[in-house]
């Protein structure tokens, strides 16, 4: 674009503007074009911004993922040490050298003995779920946050709030990982690194909703007089449910705990019963945890069939259909891994990972339903 010549322009004022498609240049009285900023760039740009989220979601579901990965196969403490894995940055560690390590460093301890040795894929899965959630996701996190703040001004508060909190979260879970390794994964520091995680990915779903509807979109989800408290109670139980199934596969033999027998004495029945005395919480956490599935799941279902009551909108009935259907695949994805177990090889690990994940999918199913509701809702010039 060639510049004005003065005079050639006379309409132009000290700070007019004239829109190109490099950006908006601003005029000075000696009609000189002042590039804009690159922030300012930025600001005005909105693109397909708001969908940055979603690729971090995405990212933040394989870190959670692998994370399911590690915890199946008992390899959390395969790399004792943080951020370095047995002293190195790689994952290829031969025995041998994890045995000079641990010579070097008798104040660690490894909670399965201490002539226990790691295999190159139990490290490299702790190594690789480090590598993402540290080199890809950290970085991109703090880029989003960076651009959330350059269109400040055409973005409402709530969204560079869930921006910045989606940053905080996303340390504390570096800081969360540090403190399971350094305990040795113990059952509350992975319980509370997973709750950490289903949050972190709430935000980044409330982000993605908001700076959506900064940019025009909205969802238009009705909303009835008992239509957030259904959903309050399903998002809520369902998380309950996840927490004691994530305990019962951290916990040695407790997903052997109704027998292998097979159908239907290990699954639906435990043991070959229904009424076993609870005498071990933590060796009958697999009994808890499917009592708990059945009454939650009994209670969703009457609150799916009276969905019409509670709910006018027909996107939030879908929701809601959408999160108990996958409740009950779930409920049969449970047995079929109770059931798969073999005298030969054991359980079938990748359907546990999978039964995890869902469960994580299903709580935030309800959840991105709440806030769909509440943030379409909200009066953006208010917040």
């Amino acid at each position: 674009m060639m510049n004005p010549q003065r005079g050639s322009e006379p309409q132009l004022r000290q700070g007019a503007h004239h829109a190109t498609n490099g950006g908006t240049y601003t005029y000075e009285p000696s009609g000189v074009e002042i590039p804009p900023t690159r922030a300012h760039l930025m600001a005005q740009w909105k693109g397909p911004w708001h969908l940055l989220p979603v690729g971090l979601i995405l990212i933040a579901a394989l870190v959670i993922a692998v994370g399911g990965i590690i915890r199946i196969y008992d390899a959390g403490e395969s790399c004792p040490d943080w951020p370095t894995c047995f002293g190195t940055w790689g994952f290829d560690v031969s025995p041998e050298e994890q045995a000079i390590w641990w010579e070097n460093n008798p104040e660690e301890i490894d909670s399965r003995g201490a002539d226990h040795r790691y295999t190159t894929f139990e490290i490299f899965t702790e190594w690789i779920h480090r590598a993402i959630a540290g080199a890809l996701l950290g970085p991109l996190v703090i880029l989003q946050y960076l651009i959330v703040r350059a269109q400040r001004e055409s973005l409402a508060n709530r969204t560079h709030t869930l921006a910045l909190l989606s940053l905080i979260l996303v340390i504390w879970q570096g800081f969360l990982g540090y403190i399971t390794v350094k305990w040795d994964n113990e059952h509350w520091s992975v319980a509370l690194h997973l709750a950490s995680a289903l949050i972190f990915t709430l935000a980044l779903i409330g982000l993605w909703i908001s700076w959506r509807k900064d940019n025009g979109y909205h969802w238009n989800l009705g909303s009835g007089p008992r239509t957030l408290a259904h959903l309050r109670f399903s998002a809520l139980s369902t998380l309950i449910v996840l927490f004691v199934g994530a305990f019962v596969s951290t916990t040695e033999n407790a997903n052997v705990a109704c027998g292998v027998s097979g159908f239907p004495d290990s699954w639906p029945l435990c043991s070959g019963g229904l009424g076993i005395l609870v005498q071990d919480i933590i060796a009958q956490s697999q009994f808890i945890h499917r009592w708990l599935v059945l009454i939650v799941g009994i209670i969703l279902l009457r609150i799916w069939i009276t969905r019409s009551e509670w709910t006018p909108e027909i996107r939030t009935q879908q929701l809601m259909s959408l999160g108990i259907g996958l409740y009950g695949f779930n409920v049969l994805l449970g047995g079929a891994y109770v059931l798969s177990w073999t005298a030969d090889s054991g359980f079938i690990e990748w359907i546990s990972v999978l039964h995890l994940l869902l469960a994580s999918v299903i709580f935030l199913v309800f959840s991105s339903a709440i806030l769909m509701i509440r943030i379409d809702a909200a009066d953006s010039e208010e917040e």
